[in-house]
């Protein structure tokens, strides 16, 4: 714990301006970033008599290490730097909303040639118009599949939307005329686009000029005596109607508004979102948070509004989802000044907004009903909450006990080893904090240092790579001097893969823990309080034996082995057995599980991208490109390797040298017996790819990973 005296900027160093500021931890890493009018004024404030300080900014100024400022021009240029370092830094003490669940929206992928309605959930694509987000899936299916009776857009994905065209005929939808076949050449692009167009503006608000047109197109084929097609016509009329009627007026005035409401006591707060358009509730959302700094209602609604339009732009009134900023935006309190973030709104909407509190009339009792909604949130969340905190802490403890440690383990680390019968071995590492999963902090490795299946020898490599490369961060900041120089090997460790994880061989890994220039958290620079490895005393005694190695003596190590699920300790003839009713043995478990499917998707897309490897891929100077172009006009390999250089030259983009090349290389490559997929029996095509839906799973494993 620093004392913030030691910190503490000189008198007249600090600036009157406005400006944005950082506190920074001892390990450099950024914990809470605000913004002043004032920087002398509001850091000042954060070096008083400690016990004068709310209790939260108490810890923060504690905790931090030193402090840091940038001087900007205005209010509204602070406003917009302080939520770039928020979102860049992810700091410990700012209050971050999060999505309580991921709200689905319905998408319409406008950036294809023939677009497509389904939903969507997770960041916004470009080129995709959305309307949402939803409370359920559901209801998004539902407006859907009323909507199309009369926008029979297409709903298909990729792979049926290409067989059907290969096979000529249309899927279900498209014999019941819910979709307008584009697969098979019923509509051209130009009117399947113009279609798709139409269910925009109607999911937009803009209704009225669909349904006149509907009822004075039912009205002309009655009085034509067409009394099927008027009948038709009427009942795709109802189906609009009772789309509509999802979607209940709130708002005479037919206005576009965002109402936001906010509940909370002194550890947590909920905020709920109504999107309004055109008068209807088009969107609902909330988020969460913990109240890790001392805040009122005022500055809850700035950093909720913040949250929700940092990242957009334009009308929303104009969009017609959910995105954009709208005309009025509604809060239940006004952060003071208010004209700063008002002008931030302004720039990003492009036109003037409304941020103001409802005082009367139908605006006011729905920002009631809203705000009930965020009451519910935030006492359905405690609920949960409570229970999974109790247990999440009860875990710990438990395990703390059974392995007679001094505290309770708040980091833990797993590790497991994944092979397909000695081929492409690989290691995961994953990490729970403070009993959840921080898949941010995943690791995958390969195994390099020798060929074959050890996984007791692989244990002590992961092991070893993964705290050599702790220690060596440490001795970048100068916590640690070696007794002798590091292997030349050390650098050469996992790295991160696209979905938080690691994968590859790590030539990244060159920086430190912390950058001091951004603050943010490098790889491998915490250490845990537990390691925990798949298998039992062999595997334990490798990884003990490779801190040992290192000097590495405060990281406790266990094993959990699958058969009986005994945790095993170093030097231990007897494991430990933990009540198959323990907490704390569930949270092993489900950490060992989580280990097990990391380490076993990195082997299978490894394996994947072996079988994928044809003829082909040796030829040098190929790319994929000109690959599926000999491929495609050759329809498969056995042909391409009995035509000619000549033919062979006729593919768009491959000259004469490439013909040549391209045939001395199929030549001198024997065509190999047909392959089969062990694991799935699928046959393996003759372009050297598997077959369609052929997964392989490594074998000598069990499906959760585990050597058989």
């Amino acid at each position: 714990m620093a004392d913030p005296s030691s910190y503490r900027p000189k008198p007249g160093q600090i600036p009157d301006s406005p400006g944005v500021y950082k506190f920074r931890d001892e390990h450099g890493r950024v914990i809470y970033v605000g913004k002043a009018k004032s920087l002398r004024q509001r850091l000042s404030s954060y070096f008083q008599d400690i016990t004068n300080l709310h209790q939260r900014t108490a810890t923060m100024v504690t905790t931090a290490a030193s402090v840091e400022w940038t001087v900007v021009a205005t209010e509204v240029e602070a406003l917009q730097l302080e939520y770039s370092w928020i979102k860049e830094f992810d700091p410990r003490f700012n209050v971050k909303y999060r999505d309580d669940k991921s709200y689905p929206s319905l998408a319409v992928t406008m950036n294809e040639e023939f677009p497509r309605v389904q939903v969507m959930r997770g960041p916004k694509r470009k080129g995709v118009r959305y309307f949402g987000p939803y409370a359920h899936a559901w209801a998004i299916r539902e407006t859907v599949d009323l909507l199309l009776r009369v926008f029979p857009v297409r709903t298909c994905s990729a792979g049926v939307f290409k067989r059907s065209a290969q096979i000529g005929r249309p899927c279900l939808l498209g014999y019941i005329d819910k979709c307008s076949a584009p697969c098979v050449g019923r509509i051209s692009p130009a009117d399947h686009r113009e279609l798709a167009e139409e269910f925009c503006d109607f999911m937009a608000g803009h209704t009225g000029t669909y349904t006149r047109r509907l009822e004075q197109r039912m009205k002309d084929a009655a009085a034509a005596m067409e009394y099927e097609q008027a009948a038709r016509l009427r009942d795709d009329l109802e189906a609009l109607r009772r789309a509509m009627e999802k979607n209940a007026v709130v708002l005479a005035d037919a206005t576009d508004a965002d109402l936001i409401a906010v509940a909370e006591d002194d550890l947590e707060a909920a905020v709920q979102i109504f999107h309004v358009r055109g008068g209807r509730v088009r969107g609902q959302r909330g988020w969460v948070t913990d109240k890790v700094e001392a805040v009122d209602t005022a500055d809850l609604v700035e950093h909720a509004l913040q949250q929700l339009y940092g990242d957009e732009s334009g009308d929303a009134g104009q969009s017609g989802g959910s995105g954009g900023v709208p005309k009025e935006v509604l809060v239940p309190a006004l952060p003071s000044p208010v004209e700063p973030l008002a002008q931030w709104l302004a720039d990003r909407r492009g036109s003037h907004v409304s941020l103001r509190i409802p005082q009367r009339g139908d605006k006011k009792d729905l920002m009631a009903t809203v705000q009930r909604n965020a009451q519910q949130a935030l006492a359905l969340h405690k609920t949960r909450r409570a229970s999974d905190l109790t247990t999440r802490s009860r875990a710990l403890e438990e395990i703390a006990a059974a392995l007679d440690l001094d505290t309770a383990p708040l980091r833990i680390e797993c590790y497991d080893i994944s092979h397909l019968q000695g081929d492409d071995v690989v290691a995961s590492m994953v990490v729970f904090e403070d009993g959840l999963a921080r898949k941010s902090e995943y690791r995958r490795f390969q195994i390099k240092s020798f060929a074959g299946q050890d996984d007791v020898r692989s244990m002590h490599e992961v092991i070893s790579r993964r705290f050599r490369r702790y220690l060596q961060e440490r001795q970048k900041t100068g916590e640690w001097e070696p007794e002798q120089p590091q292997d030349a090997d050390a650098a050469a460790d996992g790295e991160p893969a696209a979905d938080g994880g690691h994968t590859g061989s790590g030539a990244e890994q060159a920086a430190g823990p912390i950058d001091p220039d951004t603050g943010r958290p490098r790889k491998f620079a915490y250490p845990p309080q537990l390691v925990v490895v798949d298998g039992g005393r062999p595997q334990v005694a490798a990884a003990r034996r490779a801190l040992d190695e290192l000097g590495i003596a405060d990281v406790f190590v266990c094993g959990l082995a699958k058969r009986l699920e005994e945790v095993w300790v170093p030097d231990d003839e007897d494991p430990v057995i933990l009540p198959r009713s323990s907490e704390g043995l569930y949270l092993l478990q489900r950490v060992r599980d989580e280990a097990h499917r990391f380490a076993i998707a990195y082997q299978r897309s490894k394996r994947t991208k072996t079988l994928k490897a044809g003829a082909l891929d040796q030829v040098p100077g190929l790319g994929e490109t000109r690959k599926q172009a000999l491929l495609k006009h050759f329809g498969s390999l056995k042909r391409l390797r009995a035509a000619t250089v000549e033919e062979i030259c006729q593919v768009p983009g491959i000259g004469r040298r490439t013909a040549e090349t391209v045939a001395g290389a199929l030549a001198s490559a024997a065509p190999a017996a047909p392959a089969v997929n062990t694991a799935t029996g699928e046959i393996i095509e003759d372009d050297g790819r598997p077959a369609a839906g052929a997964e392989p799973v490594p074998s000598g494993r069990d499906p959760r990973g585990k050597s058989t």
